[in-house]
């Protein structure tokens, strides 16, 4: 506080929000780590997380280790942001699943963070806005309609709001506003499921092949395109089913000179779904990383062999 007397009273200090989520840094060991490389061991990754911990005041870092760093933050943009400012600086990483900051209350009970959240959305998708989240139990603590937009408060764990943003913007076809502040802690809610869907996974490290995708994109939608480098145990698109599919996307065609009037048709893919940084946080199960790469984001499991998944 600034001022001519001597005697005034300081002004009441400013307050951050403090971090509720929290996500771990790792050096890439992938088997496409070196092709894109320019900053890529973990000393380096360090040294550029002290760098950020001088200006960015909302950011904790702890080092547990030489190889492994977690970083402390306020939201998936906050995170997002750093990630992507890292990647065009030429650094090359792997980043684990977001998780919430957990606490223990004064009787050792669980609590989690709860969020204030405020949301608007058209009049049409509200129905569909109001489902969805009354199946993630929600708590509606105020509702308006005015003309053809309805505005709605929620008070809901940060935990449940986070694996959510994506699902709510293909539901209102990017027409919503959502904002969150933090509220408190409170005691430890019921778990929810992240996503309705498994993962596809590579069998083989090689390009992809049309053949092999046309095969196989009437599952669901693609996450690669054709001639794309996938590597073994590396994720390229979701299985519907409530298990891990293992796939061989880089078989093609067998040529013979045997040719039917049906066989030499062009083959037609569906345009994939190519994931932002933002998207492949939220998607990521705890058993899986998002590789980040200069050029490349991939989604990968955390083992990449089938033996050292089953121990």
């Amino acid at each position: 506080t600034i001022c001519n007397d001597a005697d005034q009273a300081p002004l009441p200090p400013i307050t951050i929000d403090e971090a509720t989520l929290s996500m771990e840094f790792l050096p890439n060991d992938s088997p496409f780590a070196w092709n894109e490389w320019k900053y890529l061991t973990s000393r380096n990754i360090r040294e550029r997380l002290e760098k950020e911990l001088e200006t960015n005041v909302w950011l904790h870092v702890k080092f547990w280790s030489e190889n492994a760093f977690t970083v402390y933050w306020r939201w998936e943009l906050h995170l997002s942001v750093l990630i992507e400012t890292m990647r065009r600086e030429w650094f090359e990483l792997q980043v684990w699943a977001p998780n919430v900051v957990f606490k223990e209350d004064e009787n050792w009970k669980k609590t989690e963070p709860m969020e204030n959240v405020m949301v608007n959305v058209p009049e049409e998708f509200s129905w569909v806005v109001i489902e969805k989240l009354w199946k993630r139990k929600w708590e509606m603590t105020n509702m308006e309609s005015k003309d053809w937009l309805v505005s709605m408060e929620f008070t809901v764990p940060s935990r449940w709001l986070l694996w959510y943003k994506n699902v709510f913007t293909i539901d209102t076809k990017w027409e919503w506003i959502l904002a969150s502040s933090y509220s408190h802690y409170w005691e430890y809610k019921w778990e929810i499921a992240k996503r309705d869907v498994w993962s596809m996974i590579s069998w083989e490290t090689w390009k992809t092949m049309a053949y092999s995708l046309f095969w196989l994109q009437d599952r669901w939608p693609l996450f690669v395109e054709a001639a794309t480098e996938v590597y073994m145990w590396m994720i390229i698109w979701e299985h519907l089913k409530w298990n891990d599919l293992v796939v061989n996307a880089t078989k093609n065609k067998k040529l013979t000179n045997v040719r039917a009037s049906w066989t030499d048709e062009a083959l037609k893919l569906v345009s994939p779904r190519l994931m932002s940084l933002e998207e492949a946080l939220d998607y990521i199960w705890p058993d899986e990383y998002v590789e980040i790469t200069p050029e490349s984001i991939r989604i990968r499991k955390i083992w990449l062999t089938e033996n050292e998944r089953k121990k």
